[in-house]
């Protein structure tokens, strides 16, 4: 899904909205344990009540490479049928790659080459540690994008991300270097919805590309202020959350309650797209 694309799907839909397919096996409702793949029939479910209200899907995928061959199986078949019900949908691989370039190389053609159908994503999360060489194997595919790792929700961000030097946070000495290798329309930013303040000066460096914003719902973001400081003329948010949608209930009604807290996350986007 390129640029133009993409913006066309966030106003045909009227939402920016990503779910995390973040399947626990431990969390799912038991009464799917007994089925013969219940991470595919839980995601099944999430998906076929929550597609009229998102753009996007963003599989973690820790949650199905510690269930080896079988977990893959379930991300393969989840894809697929993501594909088959809606084409215009964005899927983002949340793998945080990033290695010497040979390496890299080999990590982006697992996540976008044609030989390799059933790991078909739009998009894959990158660390930029390692620096240039281990980025740019990724922006080679046309139509395919990085999300590189910017300003994370997690606590330990501000271990390394948030250390200065000339007055200048290393997280934006990130931005500010490697918005040089891509451009707008095939790198994005992930940045928490936690460190929503900091998006003014986020957009000050990277005014007109997409950043990705996770930590909406169980890491306490706050949408309306994602919307206020993040925003921009192409909306250039995609917002995800993951828990508070597909854990929203564990019983039987579990498609139910993340349908209702998707249309509610859905709902808000729509006014501030208005």
């Amino acid at each position: 899904m390129n640029r133009t694309q993409l913006i066309e799907t966030i106003n045909k839909k009227k939402s920016f909205l990503c779910v995390g397919l973040d399947t626990d096996l431990q969390k799912i409702p038991p009464h799917l344990l007994d089925c013969d793949d219940p991470v595919f029939e839980f995601n099944k479910a999430i998906v076929d009540v929550t597609l009229p209200y998102t753009l996007a899907y963003k599989p973690n995928l820790a949650f199905y490479e510690t269930q080896g061959w079988k977990g893959l199986r379930s991300l393969e078949r989840t894809l697929a049928y993501i594909r088959e019900k809606q084409t215009d949908i964005f899927l983002i691989a949340d793998a945080k790659r990033g290695d010497i370039g040979n390496t890299s190389t080999q990590y982006a053609r697992s996540f976008f080459a044609q030989e390799n159908p059933n790991h078909n994503f739009d998009a894959v999360t990158v660390a930029p540690y390692m620096g240039e060489d281990s980025v740019k194997p990724f922006l080679t595919f046309e139509n395919k994008w990085i999300i590189l790792l910017a300003l994370t929700s997690n606590r330990g961000s501000a271990d390394f991300q948030m250390l200065q030097y000339n007055r200048q946070y290393l997280f934006e000495t990130v931005l500010e270097t490697s918005k040089q290798w891509g451009n707008t329309s095939n790198m994005m930013y992930v940045v928490g919805a936690t460190k929503a303040d900091m998006l003014i000066n986020i957009r000050r460096i990277v005014p007109n590309h997409f950043l990705l914003i996770p930590g909406v719902g169980a890491q306490g973001g706050n949408l309306s202020e994602v919307v206020r400081y993040g925003m921009n003329n192409d909306c250039g948010l995609i917002v995800n959350a993951s828990r508070s949608i597909i854990y929203a209930s564990q019983g039987e009604d579990f498609a139910q309650k993340a349908a209702e807290e998707a249309r509610i996350l859905q709902q808000e986007m729509e006014k501030y797209l208005s």
